[in-house]
């Protein structure tokens, strides 16, 4: 590819805020797991208040028990210290356990929604936009907020809870003090509102050019065969370093922002503390204030500025996870355009008579790709679609099999007007074959059989002899087992298309369509091919987009597209005689 045609950035909305409503719809998911994720909760709060009595009782020794001389009081204490102590090693494990199978179960629950969602996504949707973005959406940014869902979240919580503990415990010992301690919560305030926007910006930035970073690796392993054959190898790392080296420089940047959080807490924290030590020593010296208070309030206020230290990271994770939360959310939120209709039926058995009355269709307001459009299929027969590139023969199979809504008009197929039938329903009675056949990883069997998942070996044998894929399949290393890579690149472009084949005829459909399915066939192969194909069409209507026309002279019915229109249609006689486009195209070749 060449260095100047990659799209190194993508459009950002730096002035966009911060949408808590994301965070609720993952609090939906998290939702699905509420009682394990309240059991954690309690027991997590509970071995943490436990945790919080240390200080108290530490001054309780101080004031009270080293001055009687109380040895059984001291025993007792450090006693029940060391029990909490034990408590906490149980109740750690529990929930770095617990919140494991929360956290995965949230992800697993997400990325199904999110791949499910795309699955039902228009084809005009992955037309727009590189895959290798569609792809860093459902693995690698699902994937960054496992942390978050696992540890993170669980531990703001309990954070939070033991501020409150921490702040009640404080006021109780001494308010004076207290008052003391919170000086430095403004300056804190101050210090995360400059950080948040900046925060938010960087990662909205560094996704994006993560996303870039991906779409190019996935574009240029998928393009490896044409990079090789015009020596683009060169340009290609240029264009990767300069893609990978904005990918780095946004990571730095968001990460320099990052690290100023931490910092401004304990330097912060540091300061209060200070100030605190220095009011103390003039209370001590007026004999207002005990050294065992001393000691347990600077406990106290080393344990409350810790969660908030915590807090503010998550903070920082939940910002940065914020911009993959937007992208996941957009994602999902991406209109399903061909769904079933409101009151959708299920398609009656087809017969196949496929009917178009006044069609009007276009990809793009305004841009009509058919215009006014009207012919009759009678069931049972083989229509042939010819005409120039671009004239509108694929919109017309694609809206048969209703990938595209029409802007107006009807396609009726035995009467049935197809938009009010279920799309499982329509379509599971269609076999469709491309000129661009794809294979998916796993052997030749399986892929065969995708078409009809129940089918037997038997059966599968048997649709791969009609099309005449057999011997070559049986030459392979381990015969119908043989496995095939992805896109079957271990085959040839003609067997991939036989294969395809067989799959599209497995599935015994009803309406047949080939757009242009011989086309990387050889002569010798299409001959033998046409034999099982005259039988397998019998008693089913199919549609033929053939720029070849030598294979479509048999056809019951042949229409010209031109421009949008049936600019002629009849048989292969009555067009000759015609002398007009289909004669003409005839006569090029």
């Amino acid at each position: 590819m060449a260095r100047n045609t990659f799209r190194t950035d993508e459009t950002l909305d730096e002035k966009s805020v911060f949408k808590f409503g994301h965070l609720a719809r993952l609090g939906k998911y998290i939702g699905s797991y509420r009682r394990m994720f309240g059991f954690t909760i309690v027991f997590t709060v509970a071995s943490s208040a436990l945790g919080l009595l240390a200080p108290f009782l530490t001054m309780v020794v101080m004031d009270e028990a080293i001055p009687a001389g109380d040895v059984r009081m001291v025993l007792g204490i450090a006693g029940f210290m060391l029990f909490t102590i034990l408590i906490n090693i149980f109740f750690l494990r529990f929930r770095l356990t617990s919140m494991a199978k929360v956290g995965q179960g949230v992800i697993r629950d997400l990325r199904l929604d999110l791949f499910t969602h795309i699955q039902k996504l228009p084809f005009s949707y992955f037309d727009s936009r590189p895959h290798g973005k569609i792809l860093v959406r459902l693995v690698n940014y699902i994937n960054s907020l496992s942390d978050m869902l696992s540890n993170g979240l669980l531990n703001v919580i309990t954070d939070i809870l033991s501020l409150g503990i921490i702040f009640v415990m404080m006021l109780f010992i001494d308010v004076r003090l207290t008052l003391v301690a919170m000086a430095g919560m403004p300056v804190l305030f101050a210090a995360i509102f400059f950080i948040r926007a900046r925060t938010r910006v960087a990662w909205q930035v560094f996704s994006a050019k993560q996303s870039n970073l991906n779409a190019y690796i996935h574009e240029s392993i998928a393009g490896i065969r044409i990079t090789q054959a015009f020596s683009r190898e060169a340009e290609n790392e240029a264009t990767f370093a300069e893609v990978s080296d904005s990918v780095r420089t946004s990571w730095m940047k968001g990460i320099s922002i990052i690290f100023l959080m931490r910092p401004s807490v304990e330097n912060i924290s540091t300061l209060a503390i200070s100030f605190l030590y220095v009011v103390s020593v003039g209370m001590i010296s007026g004999g207002t204030l005990t050294v065992g208070i001393l000691v347990a309030f600077v406990m106290y206020i080393h344990r409350f500025w810790t969660p908030i230290n915590n807090i503010s990271m998550f903070y920082n994770a939940i910002v940065s996870n914020m911009s993959y939360l937007e992208l996941i959310f957009e994602t999902m939120d991406e209109p399903i355009l061909i769904k079933d209709k409101e009151g959708a039926v299920q398609m009656p058995k087809i017969k196949g008579r496929v009917e178009f009355k006044n069609v009007n269709f276009s990809y793009e307001e305004g841009q009509k790709v058919l215009d006014n459009v009207s012919f009759t299929c009678e069931a049972g027969s083989k229509v042939a679609l010819v005409g120039p590139t671009g004239a509108g023969k694929t919109t017309v199979v694609n809206l048969i099999s209703r990938f595209y809504d029409l802007d107006s008009g009807q396609v009726l197929i035995d009467g049935f007007d197809i938009s009010g039938a279920t799309l499982n329903s329509l379509r599971g009675q269609m076999g469709i074959m491309l000129q661009d056949s794809f294979l998916f990883s796993g052997t030749i069997m399986d892929n065969i059989r995708y078409s009809r998942l129940e089918a037997t070996d038997e059966e599968v044998i048997a649709a791969a002899k009609s099309v005449c894929a057999h011997d070559f399949i049986m030459e392979t290393e381990k015969g119908y087992q043989t496995e095939v890579n992805e896109r079957g690149s271990r085959l040839s472009v003609g067997q991939r298309q036989l294969i395809s084949f067989a799959r599209a005829l497995l599935a015994d459909p009803r309406i047949l369509i080939l757009d242009e399915a011989t086309a990387n066939i050889d002569t010798k192969t299409e001959k033998a091919l046409q034999e099982g194909l005259n039988r397998l069409l019998q008693n089913r209507t199919s549609f033929v987009i053939a720029h070849r026309l030598s294979t479509i002279k048999n056809a019951d019915l042949i229409m010209v597209v031109d421009d949008g229109h049936i600019a002629e249609s009849g048989n292969h006689a009555e067009l000759m005689e015609l002398q007009g486009d289909y004669y003409n195209l005839v006569m090029a070749q």
